[in-house]
């Protein structure tokens, strides 16, 4: 037996998906919204994204310095495509009846309420594991 044994993949927990829906506006015959499914993203995927909405912005008042900025906006909606299963964001019928080419634009033409997308960025987060905001994290570290 390895030393290493409860360290291998066999032993891994596997993340289930995950069904919520997003907003009312989209409903069954009954009126009850309609449920998308969701999975995690791994920790490779996640910094994939991050990377894909950082950009560097340059020190001001200090030439040829700059630091990095994360397009929080982008890196939500490029997160909730990611991690979407169900309805496939990539179908161009489904695209075409919004009228938009992007799962990102899709996204955005199926959950229009600011409200619902705002509460729909929250839990794709806790459901990825953010769960601890940065104010809690701030008053962690007060105390």
């Amino acid at each position: 037996m390895s030393k290493f044994s409860r360290f291998m993949k066999a032993n891994k927990a596997t993340k289930s998906n995950e069904k919520y829906a997003p907003t009312k506006s989209l409903t069954y015959d009954d009126g009850k919204p309609l449920e998308w499914e969701f999975k995690q993203i791994t920790a490779k995927e996640n910094e994939d994204i991050r990377d894909q909405c950082t950009i560097d912005v340059p020190v001001t008042g200090k030439p040829n310095m700059y630091r990095p900025r994360l397009n929080t906006s982008k890196y939500f909606i490029k997160m909730i495509c990611a991690c979407t299963v169900y309805p496939d964001l990539h179908d161009a019928e489904l695209q075409d009846s919004y009228g938009v080419m992007t799962p990102e634009d899709l996204v955005y033409a199926m959950v229009d309420n600011p409200g619902e997308y705002n509460e729909f960025t929250a839990w794709i987060q806790s459901f990825n594991g953010f769960d601890v905001s940065m104010d809690d994290k701030v008053e962690e570290i007060k105390n």
